[in-house]
């Protein structure tokens, strides 16, 4: 069980200034948030290192690379074998799998939340579709995605005014590519399916949406999307950049990766 958690604003990378005569050197700009209380944390540049080693890896790891997957059917197609190598595959990995357990502490038939989900989901089968069992894929997988992302840039760097994440149901994220036939069966199961995924969007999706852009479980996510704002701004903006040139898309990971190569499998 995974309970909801407090607000808390993380440190983050925030922005970066950039020198158009030294292509191999920028400053970043930290936003010390709920994390760091004086400049003299010891832990400052350690983390700071590591959100710049995210930035590094949005610019090196091809943008085509860039999920994870849990699917207990897909056991191998997990994360790519470059992605899973840096920290921000690992890290992204680690927050999908609290994804999935938040999603279900929430709908947790004991606790407040659940139970209000649960009664009203059973009266609405009952109601409108007159059964009372539910087929078991009728609820699907939540999808976190970028929503709002308010950035300023000028000739000198960049700043990340504001960044928000949306959370979808799968029936949602696949809506606009799914144009395949349905059978007569499958379309009654799709009108079900709506109608109790409209009390999941009710009732539990504000919930997942709150903790992905507030609380403490999803920090290491919010500086994730902090670092990937940055560096799709870096390759589309300074796409003559020597850096841009060498780096992005090449998946040179050596720097930027981490101890334990099995760690997807672990958390898989």
């Amino acid at each position: 069980m995974i309970q909801p958690s407090s607000m808390y604003q993380p440190l983050l990378l925030r922005g970066l200034k950039i020198d158009p005569n030294e292509p191999f050197q920028f400053d970043v700009m930290i936003d010390g948030g709920d994390q760091v209380e004086n400049v003299e944390d010891p832990t400052l540049n350690q983390n700071t290192q590591r959100l710049v080693r995210y930035f590094l890896a949005g610019l090196t790891i091809d943008q085509e690379d860039f999920w994870v997957n849990l699917s207990p059917t897909e056991s191998d197609r997990i994360i790519t074998d470059e992605f899973a190598r840096t920290e921000m595959g690992r890290d992204l990995l680690a927050q999908d799998y609290l994804l999935k357990q938040i999603s279900a502490s929430l709908m947790y038939p004991e606790t407040e939340l659940g139970q209000s989900f649960w009664t009203k989901v059973y009266r609405e089968a009952y109601d409108k579709y007159g059964v009372t069992e539910l087929p078991v894929n009728s609820f699907h997988k939540v999808w976190v995605v970028p929503d709002l992302a308010n950035v300023y840039s000028d000739e000198f760097g960049v700043y990340v005014a504001e960044a928000r994440m949306k959370v979808l149901l799968e029936e949602e994220y696949k809506a606009s590519i799914d144009h395949s036939p349905q059978s007569i069966d499958d379309q009654r199961l799709s009108t079900m399916d709506h109608g109790l995924s409209t009390v999941l969007q009710t009732i539990i999706i504000p919930a997942i949406e709150h903790e992905v852009n507030e609380g403490k479980h999803f920090a290491k996510l919010r500086q994730i999307y902090h670092a990937l704002i940055l560096s799709t701004w870096y390759r589309q903006h300074l796409k003559q950049s020597i850096l841009n040139q060498v780096y992005s898309n090449h998946n040179k990971v050596q720097g930027i990766d981490h101890a334990d190569p099995a760690t997807a499998d672990h958390i898989y």
